[in-house]
């Protein structure tokens, strides 16, 4: 960046004129740039909330909010603590737990409601986040009836990312 004297006086009273840039000074604009992608990082949070269900992938996200998807993926992460795809698996799987725990569709149905297009990949993500089989879940969810209310149960039963799950004690 260059500094530029801007100045009405005569050339030679020009030394004494203070510097200044014609852009504003750089602290701004970082603080401005980042508000401003934490504006599109929310959108594409609220896109992924609103539909879990549809394909989605972080090229179409980025897209959408003028990104590049590795520019989107690096800010999300920054902001988020995960990655887009990691955000979307669990709140795929948070909505397959609901629906089990509503206890009228098999896995099969909650697979593919929950936006999942392989039984195989739901059963690998669902296992990874829960700690358990999406099969094994529906039968306990259908054991405790109506133990807790909705909202604590959805709070209690938040799935865990990045394969923290504890493994189940043998039975």
């Amino acid at each position: 960046m260059q500094d530029r004297v801007v100045s009405d006086a005569p050339i030679g009273d020009r030394g004494r004129e203070e510097r200044r840039t014609d852009e504003q000074p750089r602290d701004d604009r970082q603080r401005q740039d980042r508000l401003r992608d934490l504006a599109l990082l929310r959108r594409v949070r609220d896109r992924m909330d609103r539909e879990f269900d549809r394909p989605l992938d972080v090229e179409a996200l980025a897209r959408d909010v003028h990104m590049s998807s590795g520019h989107l993926s690096r800010s999300f992460r920054a902001a988020y603590g995960e990655s887009p795809y990691s955000y979307l698996m669990t709140r795929r799987i948070e909505r397959a737990m609901a629906l089990f725990r509503r206890g009228d569709l098999n896995v099969t149905e909650v697979c593919f409601t929950v936006g999942f297009s392989s039984l195989g990949t739901f059963s690998t993500r669902f296992s990874e986040l829960v700690g358990m089989s999406p099969s094994a879940y529906r039968r306990l969810a259908e054991d405790r009836d109506a133990e807790l209310p909705s909202c604590v149960t959805k709070a209690v039963t938040r799935p865990v990312r990045n394969r923290e799950a504890p493994p189940l004690p043998p039975n």
